[in-house]
This record gives structure tokens, sequence and C-alpha cells, in this order.
């Protein structure tokens, strides 16, 4: 058909330029379409039925409430499939129309920016950064209690599954995790273990890596190789910190 239209002759960009209207024409429809439903229908709830129309009775949930409904659900979806996973099939596994998921996200990377800041941003506590450099608390506790907090907040299923699925796509999320960890919490915590090392043995960011790495990797083996875990990861946390800082002979408590 594009053919008998003489598309195939027009360069590239004007094809998918095109392709983009018609497609964003046709999603304008659809929403028009579910905005009239559900002002002439009150009290019913879009649901994706087998032949494709609204049939369920539902609480219509308030926007907000939708909204992060459908962030729970991406979350759980793309730690299941990773992020290639098709917001048609998202919207079909959250029993609603793919039209209504584009109501609240303006396309697929919208929302993967509302499940990165769900599962990566979010958690990361805004009192650590000032724990880490109080020095009222020796090093030892302070590295304890952060990494104890931290473990437990990353120590899960969509967590670990999103990250790995993130960095073998190539996807940003992964490298602006990083960089917001470094700049938040390795770098202040490096010079903290600066000030209480011995000027003849002085970690740099790469020891400090090693040891947030290896504190990470037990919910990798947990979650993605499915290796046997300590139930209690705090005691392997210990160990691992008290290593560290006899390596370098940091005084601990």
């Amino acid at each position: 058909m594009l053919s008998s239209l003489g598309i195939n002759a027009l360069p590239a960009s004007i094809v998918d330029h095109t392709i983009s209207l018609i497609d964003h024409m046709i999603f304008k429809r659809f929403r028009l379409q579910e905005e009239i439903f559900l002002i002439t229908n009150p009290g019913m709830d879009l649901l994706k039925a087998d032949n494709n129309q609204p049939t369920a009775k539902r609480r219509r949930l308030p926007p907000d409430e939708r909204r992060q409904q459908i962030v729970d659900g991406a979350v759980a979806f793309f730690a299941e499939v990773g992020l290639d996973g098709k917001t048609r099939d998202l919207a079909k596994h959250l029993g609603i129309t793919q039209s209504l998921l584009f109501n609240y996200f303006e396309n697929k990377e919208s929302l993967i920016e509302a499940v990165y800041a769900q599962v990566y941003i979010d958690r990361l506590s805004p009192e650590w950064p000032h724990r880490l450099v109080d020095r009222s608390v020796p090093l030892r506790s302070r590295l304890l209690a952060f990494y104890n907090d931290y473990s437990k907040l990353i120590f899960e299923y969509e967590w670990m599954r999103i990250f790995m699925f993130s960095g073998l796509a190539g996807a940003e999320l992964n490298r602006r995790y990083l960089e917001h960890l470094n700049k938040m919490i390795l770098r202040p915590l490096l010079a903290e273990i600066h000030a209480a090392s011995s000027k003849s043995m002085m970690p740099d960011m790469e020891d400090l890596w090693n040891l947030h790495g290896g504190i990470v990797y037990i919910g990798i083996r947990q979650h993605i190789y499915r290796t046997p875990c300590p139930d209690d990861p705090s005691l392997a946390i210990e160990h691992a910190i008290d290593r560290f800082l006899q390596a370098f002979a940091i005084k601990q408590d």
C-alpha cells in the first residue's frame, strides 16, 4: 500500500515523520473516545476485555492513584521482561487500554523515567549524606549504618533486575544512577575515609567501589543468579567493612 502511494520514493526521514504523525493522530482519537466514555458512563473504569471493549465495572480511580497504579505495575512488568517490554503488553497486564496508559505518560520513555525515579532516586534517603559526614560517630559505625540501610532498599527483586536489564540494554538509567550515587554518597564517604586514614595507606575511589560492589553483589547473587545467600546479610556486610578498614589500617570502634 505504501509503495502504491509513492511513499517508497520519499526520503526515509519524511516517511518516519509521516508514520509518527499518523500514530499520534490514532492515539489522540483513542484518548478522545475514552474521555467520552468516562464522561458518559460515570462509575465505569476502562478494562480491556477479549473483544477489546470496555465491559467491567470498577471504582474509577482518581488520576494520582491511577498513575501510581501504572508505575507500580510497570516496575513489576519491566523487572520480569526487561526494558524492551512493550507498552501494549504492559497495558494488558494492568487490565487497561494502551491509550489510557498514554493519558498519563506521553510515551514509553516518560514511563521509564517514572520507574527510574521510584526504584532508584526516591530510595536514596536525603539523610544519608549528612549522617555519613557526622564525625561525632565513629567511621565504622557510619559505614555499618549506611550499608545495612542501603542493602535493605536495594536487595529487592525489582531493583536488581531492572538495574541488570538496563545495563544490558545500554540504557542511561544505570549511568545516571551511578553518577548520582557517586556524587551524593561515595565522594563524601571517601573524604571521611581519608580523614581517618594514615597518610601512608590512603584508599582511592577504586578501593571504595570494590567495597561497595562487593556488598551489592550479595543482592545480585540472590536475585540474578539465584544462588544461596545469607538470610541476614548484615554479618557479611560487617565482615566486608572490617576487612576494608583493616586493609588500610583505619582505626575501628
